[in-house]
């Protein structure tokens, strides 16, 4: 090997080996877009719904985190879905979409840490941790029928919650079967399944969950293509239905069957 060829290659290993470590120290700020609400716009939000719980829970290592506790005044016994947002998703929105839908359905929509009114910064393990928390304090209520409902990043903490709590059944709306699978196709360059911290390993849990699946996927999904969930939904040991929406990575809930279907997949447990 001649020394100008020795040089470029000397060169091209530093690339990778820089790109790499910068990677692997900004993975947080690449995976979780915290999307924090101030006080201000908390209580104006609060004031729009009165009739929906502001709830705050502290959790094991002292971080106190947040969710919308909408409550279904016309049903008794009606189901409640915990609701796992997107990695950039301030859930509160959902509190405006919802009276426009036909959904007998109490929810719980949480805040990640960092996000919306809850505190502390996100992680897997935190993400996942609060969910149980947030589990547990659903089953205090009373409610008999519990759904984890997962978007995207979502999914990862729905799949958790589900290998770990009996639930009545789950819904994951572009879903993946591991974090890492889909950064290596984003970033076929980087060692992306040596880097990861946050794993989000769906698929290895998927085998050991026999709640009942509703799995819908957005056909032209840019972020997160849909031979991810098909993967995550091979390996789902419980009884599972698969939905494909035209549309990209965000526009499933603007397809005409996306609500019906989940009420549909709610109201059938």
């Amino acid at each position: 090997m001649d020394w100008s060829l020795l040089m470029l290659v000397k060169l091209g290993a530093a690339v990778v080996l820089g790109v790499s470590l910068a990677a692997y120290l900004m993975q947080d700020k690449l995976i979780f877009l915290p999307r924090p609400l101030t006080a201000e716009q908390h209580r104006a939000i609060a004031a729009r719904h009165p009739d929906v719980g502001d709830v705050f829970l502290q959790s094991a290592d002292g971080a106190r985190v947040h969710a919308w506790h909408v409550k279904v005044k016309s049903a008794d016994n009606a189901p409640l879905a915990l609701y796992f947002g997107g990695n950039a998703e301030e859930v509160s929105w959902m509190l405006d979409e919802l009276p426009r839908r036909e959904l007998v359905t109490e929810w719980l929509f949480i805040d990640y840490r960092g996000y919306g009114a809850s505190g502390g910064a996100p992680s897997e393990r935190a993400l996942n941790d609060d969910a149980l928390l947030w589990y547990d304090y659903a089953a205090k209520l009373g409610s008999k029928q519990i759904f984890a409902f997962g978007r995207s990043l979502g999914s990862g903490v729905a799949v958790h919650l589900a290998a770990e709590r009996a639930l009545a059944g789950v819904i994951l709306v572009a879903p993946f079967d591991s974090l890492a699978a889909v950064g290596q196709r984003h970033y076929p360059f980087l060692p992306v399944r040596l880097l990861l911290k946050h794993r989000f390993d769906s698929a290895a849990l998927a085998p050991q969950i026999r709640a009942p699946l509703l799995c819908i996927v957005a056909t032209h999904d840019e972020v997160i293509p849909p031979a991810h969930a098909k993967r995550l939904y091979d390996a789902w040991a419980g009884p599972k239905r698969w939905i494909a929406l035209a549309g990209a990575h965000n526009e499933t809930t603007d397809q005409a069957d996306y609500w019906p279907s989940v009420q549909a997949f709610l109201s059938a447990r």
